[in-house]
């Protein structure tokens, strides 16, 4: 009996599931005990008629069902085979599946790299029985056979053409393939095969050395991590302690103020005190010589009116009061002590956010190649289109779209990322960034495309956006320039030996690559260095 079909035969129509505790009733047909139950339960009326799900017939009174020994075994039997059986070894789609089956098709156990064909256990069994196959090469199931077969003659490729580099059959060889230098798929193997070692040698070399260099770059990053959070706990140690340390001397500085204040309030209050009691007296005194003023016994005036000098010396006594006090030199001090503080934290960000010996400036070094279709006619490119140099005579440069009509060339390298570059000038010369559609009319920093730094024989100026700035720092003839392009920082530096002085910075949003520029006057030059 089929397996379906066994399945069919031992299931309930009722729940149409398998059959648990099978009972039969009086016409043969057989139920799981709970299901028929319940459905003679549901049918239970005043004519207690009770009739088969299948057939129909009608009981009356209502049957008691008999256990069905033999249903019951089967059963058992049934769970029992299907826990030991083992499953059948069709294919996934993932598989190779064998090219013999029909109907559902088996997972192909090996393929034959000859028959170029897969088969699964039983179909490969020639292979090994039959002396015609013994010399077939079997090989792991492959998806990949077809590519053995020539598309055109449908045979089997056994040959390679060194001259084109392709797998052939022999037909493809004795036809286009003629004269050229073929050989058996076997020879082209072995001496590929002969080639393994010393690929081999050479891939462990690379290996090693890339697994050496991991090593050394995850120590690095190690080294890195560390020192990070050693400079976060510490830093935020120093943060705190100054913190702290500001905090005191603001409270000191509240308390000495508080102090001058109540003793100098002090002095006023006792002038105050003092002035007050002669105000009282002076007003008595009035009042008495007003009063002395009408007596009519001039004796009696005569004695108690002092004379008129020393009244005179009592109103022209000052009181003395001494410098008035004023607290203004405290607050400007505290405040140029603020903005000393702001001026050295901005130099403690940029330090961070920046290089800051010329040795980590290197590291981002970029060489750059002068444009010859950007340059002005009347600018000479040599050294490797290096160094520019203003010329009298013009230099028969083809007209292009991309031509300065002013006396200045961008570079072809487009920078993104950090860049440093440097160049040296004599007389008069702009050193620039800007982006590559910058007006071809305009001097570099004349619009908001570029950023010039203008060297001057007196000295530095910066441009951008006809907008003037002017700078001072060590004159040279040696500029660096610095672009952190995902930062929005460009920076322009004076070079003097080793020593890197910061002239200007610029912090804006870039939003496109940007190349270099030089502008050069009348008689100078300007070289990009090769560092």
């Amino acid at each position: 009996m089929a397996q379906s079909s066994l399945d069919s035969a031992l299931s309930c129509s009722v729940c149409l599931d398998e059959l648990k505790e099978p009972v039969t009733i009086p016409c043969g047909h057989s139920y799981c005990s709970l299901c028929i139950h319940s459905h003679w339960d549901r049918e239970e009326t005043e004519k207690r008629l009770y009739s088969c799900p299948q057939c129909r017939q009608s009981f009356s009174p209502r049957p008691v069902p008999v256990k069905s020994i033999m249903l019951a075994g089967l059963v058992e039997e049934l769970k029992r085979s299907r826990l030991t059986a083992p499953p059948a070894d069709y294919t996934a789609p993932e598989d190779v599946s064998c090219d013999v089956c029909t109907g559902r098709k088996l997972k192909a156990l090996r393929s034959c790299l000859q028959c170029v064909a897969s088969y699964c256990e039983r179909h490969l069994q020639p292979h090994h029985e039959s002396a015609a196959f013994q010399r077939h090469q079997l090989v792991a199931p492959s998806h990949t056979l077809q590519e053995n077969l020539c598309s055109e003659h449908n045979e089997v490729k056994k040959m390679f053409c060194r001259t084109d580099q392709q797998l052939l059959c022999v037909v493809c060889c004795m036809d286009q393939h003629k004269g050229h230098d073929t050989v058996s798929t076997a020879a082209e193997r072995a001496q590929r095969q002969a080639q393994l070692p010393n690929r081999r040698t050479r891939l462990l070399q690379s290996l090693q050395h890339k697994e050496t260099e991991l090593k050394r770059l995850q120590q690095e990053a190690q080294d890195i991590s560390r020192s990070a959070q050693t400079a976060v706990q510490r830093s935020g140690d120093s943060f705190k302690e100054m913190v702290l340390l500001l905090e005191k001397r603001r409270s000191e500085l509240e308390q000495q103020i508080r102090s001058e204040q109540e003793t100098h309030l002090s002095r006023v209050q006792e002038l105050q005190d003092q002035l007050q009691q002669d105000v009282t007296e002076l007003k008595r005194s009035i009042s008495e010589l007003d009063t002395l003023s009408l007596t009519a016994d001039h004796n009696q005036f005569i004695l108690r009116c002092p004379p008129l000098s020393t009244h005179t010396e009592e109103t022209e006594s000052r009181i003395q009061t001494g410098p008035r006090l004023d607290f203004e030199d405290v607050t400007r001090a505290v405040s140029e002590l603020r903005d000393k503080l702001q001026l050295s934290l901005m130099e403690f960000k940029l330090s961070l956010t920046e290089p800051i010996t010329r040795e980590d400036f290197l590291r981002y070094a970029r060489d750059i190649t002068l444009d010859q279709n950007t340059a002005h006619k009347r600018l000479s490119l040599f050294d490797g289109n290096r160094k520019a140099t203003f010329t009298d005579v013009s230099q028969g440069y083809p007209d292009h779209p991309d031509r300065f009509s002013v006396y200045q060339v961008l570079s072809r390298e487009e920078l993104t990322g950090r860049c440093y570059w440097e160049l040296e000038r004599s007389r008069r010369v702009y050193a620039a960034a800007a982006y590559k559609d910058t007006e071809r009319n305009c001097v570099f920093g004349n619009n908001d495309k570029s950023w010039a730094l203008r060297c001057h024989n007196s000295g530095y100026s910066f441009y951008y956006n006809k907008v003037q700035l002017n700078l001072s720092g060590p004159f040279g003839s040696r500029i660096g320039v610095y672009l952190d392009h995902s930062a929005g920082a460009l920076s322009f530096y004076s070079v003097q030996d080793q020593t890197m002085k910061l002239l200007h910075r610029v912090e804006t949003k870039f939003t496109r690559p940007l190349h270099a520029g030089v502008w050069v006057g009348l008689g100078a030059n300007a070289h990009f260095l090769q560092i």
